[in-house]
């Protein structure tokens, strides 16, 4: 007897078809899994035995043979434990084969017949949807699959549901959609005593995406500013919201059916590998970089952070994805982050302190600042010094602009950004930090004083095409800001303020 079951496999974000056979024949008793399965998947067949006798059924004393096709590719996960069962018991006449055939299963059985979480069900059901069938999947994930938009889920904590429902004993109920609305969290930029300057400079980022370095001596704040850059961002669109909660779930960090309608905040620690940052590992899972997606990516500490690590950002920074490279295939996430980043002036944190002068000025800054490539430092549009907070400015009550005042005003100008992008028949653009090439020309033409000032100050300064063009995303970000059809030479005086010193000596 031969059964089939619809189930799936990842390739990155990718979701690809796999067809469960199931063969039930004469012979030795024997139960075998084929099909190139991974430790988990060939082990899947103990966790099934054991839940189907937890429900008081036995596998037939015959040769079962299963075979996960295409048969030349890697099947990893412990998601194919549900179709297996089901396959088995298509096969053994216990459920209906042609109503198993309009769903794509996945979920881990536990011992007792429970059925576990596991990752990937939002782009599983997407996927479902668009092949016109269902889905059975996990109870605690049924509400993530409903944001696919699919009608017929299955979602249950127990094998014995699933059974009882396909015999007509029993009926799965639909489950609810979890609703949400943006959250901006408890941190403001009304709690930031003084700093306006990097106030300023955390706005224009956050108004059109750009990249942000900071450089302070310890306790200036650098590392409070950067958490509340997400109270400042306008909330995700329905399309990003989606983008961002695929990955997450393919990362098993969606909870509670909940998309990610917040801007994620990515910060981690500056011991982090390559493979953590970026992504990759021997299953090629999602790396910060992706996680961040549509949101920030917060490196404290830069110059401790592994070099090679740091250069492999640059291609994502640059492109907006990344692609990881296996023996059984290539992978491609999504990488769509913003940059902020902070670091001390040295090593010791002192440098530029008249009062706590670094004993090794300015070998010690330079030395430091070293550790950091200048290409990667020419992809940050922004880089400001965040100096020590007076006792006068900390003793002040007077509160600043929250972060919602704040946030109008960013919002306004993306929506500036976002209209002249529709006008410009360039829809998938979303802020000036993706302007490129002809574009960028277009909509940042400057007037005689502003053209002469940046044409001076990048023959003085010798400044890269890369820096050259990112200065004037820089200044028409500003000028939205100011909603100025313009870009003027006041913007351009500003943006090129947020230059990066050439060395240590001149900080």
């Amino acid at each position: 007897m031969l059964a089939r079951v619809n189930t799936v496999a990842f390739n990155g974000l990718e979701v690809l078809d796999v067809d469960l056979q199931v063969q039930i024949s004469s012979g030795l008793p024997a139960f075998t899994i084929v099909g190139l399965p991974d430790k988990a998947v060939a082990e899947s067949k103990e966790r099934v035995r054991a839940a189907l006798q937890s429900l008081g059924l036995s596998l037939p004393a015959k040769r079962i043979t299963i075979n996960l096709a295409p048969a030349d590719m890697l099947k990893e996960g412990s998601h194919f434990d549900l179709p297996v069962a089901l396959g088995l018991l298509a096969g053994m006449g216990v459920v209906p084969q042609e109503e198993l055939s309009g769903y794509v299963v996945l979920g881990e059985l536990g011992l007792d017949g429970s059925i576990i979480s596991v990752n990937g069900v939002l782009p599983v059901a997407i996927h479902a949807n668009s092949l016109g069938k269902g889905i059975i999947c996990p109870e605690a994930q049924g509400a993530e699959a409903m944001w696919s938009g699919i009608k017929d889920i299955l979602a249950t904590d127990n094998l014995l549901n699933l059974i009882n429902h396909f015999k007509g004993k029993g009926n799965i109920p639909l489950p609810k959609i979890v609703e949400q609305k943006p959250d901006f969290g408890t941190l403001d930029m009304s709690d930031v005593k003084g700093q306006e300057n990097a106030k300023r400079a955390l706005e224009i980022a956050a108004a059109g995406g750009h990249n942000l370095l900071m450089s302070g001596p310890p306790g200036a704040g650098k590392s409070m500013l950067a958490a509340r850059l997400p109270s400042i961002l306008p909330p995700l669109t329905p399309q990003e919201a989606l983008e961002t909660s695929m990955i997450h779930s393919i990362a098993g960090e969606l909870k509670d059916g909940k998309l990610c309608f917040n801007r994620p905040y990515r910060d981690p620690h500056h011991s982090a590998s390559t493979p953590a940052l970026v992504g990759g590992g021997r299953k090629g899972i999602p790396g910060e970089i992706s996680l961040a997606h549509n949101g920030i990516l917060f490196l404290d500490e830069l110059p401790e952070f592994n070099r090679s690590t740091l250069e492999a950002l640059r291609q994502p920074l640059e492109n907006g994805y990344v692609t990881i490279s296996r023996v059984n295939a290539h992978t491609v996430y999504p990488a769509k982050f913003q940059l902020i980043a902070a670091m001390n002036p040295c090593r010791c944190g002192n440098f530029g302190n008249p009062e706590l002068e670094c004993p090794r000025a300015p070998k010690c800054a330079e030395e430091y600042l070293a550790k950091l490539s200048g290409p990667l430092l020419d992809r940050i549009d922004i880089h400001i010094d965040v100096p020590a907070v007076s006792p006068w400015e900390m003793a002040d009550v007077k509160k600043g602009e929250t972060s919602a005042v704040i946030r109008e005003r960013v919002i306004q100008a993306r929506e500036i950004q976002r209209q002249r992008f529709i006008k410009l028949d360039e829809p998938q653009l979303t802020t000036n930090s993706q302007l490129r090439g002809q574009l960028l020309e277009d909509v940042t033409k400057l007037d005689h004083d502003a053209e002469e000032l940046l044409i001076s100050f990048a023959n003085k300064n010798h400044l890269s095409a890369r820096a050259y063009h990112r200065t004037l995303r820089l200044a028409r970000t500003i000028a939205d800001l100011q909603n100025s059809t313009n870009v003027l030479k006041m913007h351009i005086a500003e943006a090129l303020s947020y230059r990066r010193k050439q060395s240590a000596k001149t900080r």
